[in-house]
């Protein structure tokens, strides 16, 4: 995909939003969360993660049922990885009835990266 390709469809993406991803950047944006910048819908590589904080190499994906042993995640997972970030996976009922306990593990992944 070009990049104005990508960039167009990553913008389609943020007005789209699901819900958990709606709760959960509500709770990322702004440097909530530790300080740290996260962009949503970010492009890494040829992929376009959920929400990224390129800070800290730290890539965060929402999945729905659909991704349940997902072959294709786990090849998305690697080239992103080769990218140098990291990865978070979390449900979006997870994320819609737990995001406190999600929020405490991306802080915790982020916590090595931070400044003292």
């Amino acid at each position: 995909m070009r990049k104005d390709a990508k960039t167009r469809f990553a913008r389609k993406l943020r007005a789209t939003m699901t819900n958990a991803e709606t709760r959960l950047w509500f709770r990322l944006r702004r440097k909530q969360l530790g300080g740290f910048r996260f962009r949503r819908q970010h492009p890494i590589g040829r992929f376009i993660v959920d929400f990224a904080c390129p800070e800290a190499c730290l890539a965060i994906e929402l999945d729905g049922s659909q991704h349940l042993d997902s072959h294709s995640d786990q090849d998305r997972d690697s080239a992103i990885r080769e990218s140098g970030f990291r990865i978070l996976r979390f449900w979006n009922d997870d994320v819609l009835m737990n995001t406190d306990s999600v929020l405490d593990t991306i802080l915790a992944a982020l916590s090595p990266n931070m400044a003292i």
